[in-house]
């Protein structure tokens, strides 16, 4: 199998389910970091922000992953996330159970935050 060069051929390839959940993600993701490219990296999609590793996410034969690029944030938000397996760097959930937009927006406007401290 060829490696995805876009995120539209890497999404073409998930199934209808973990899909639809995807690209909702995708949508809440481009709207909270509109300021954003979208890339592939390590064959998933990623959002980058001055040119760093925003956040990422993809589609496994059981589940999804949402990925913050920052164990810290996971941490922090531990509580929240009380009903979603993770570890260091990832949020893993299924498609019927997927990540609430407030708390993907919040993550998202906390990476930034994140990267613009580093540009100070």
């Amino acid at each position: 199998m060829t490696a995805p060069s876009t995120v539209e051929d890497y999404l073409s390839g998930v199934p209808e389910e973990a899909r639809a959940a995807l690209e909702n993600l995708r949508k809440t993701i481009k709207a909270a970091a509109p300021d954003t490219t979208e890339t592939i990296s390590y064959q998933m999609p990623t959002f980058k922000y001055r040119g760093r590793p925003l956040v990422g996410f993809a589609a496994f034969k059981n589940h999804c992953s949402f990925f913050p690029y920052s164990g810290r944030l996971i941490e922090a938000h531990k509580k929240e996330l009380a009903s979603y397996e993770t570890s260091k760097g990832t949020i893993r959930f299924s498609a019927d159970n997927a990540l609430p937009t407030p708390l993907v927006e919040k993550f998202v406007k906390a990476r930034i935050q994140e990267i613009e401290a580093r540009h100070k």
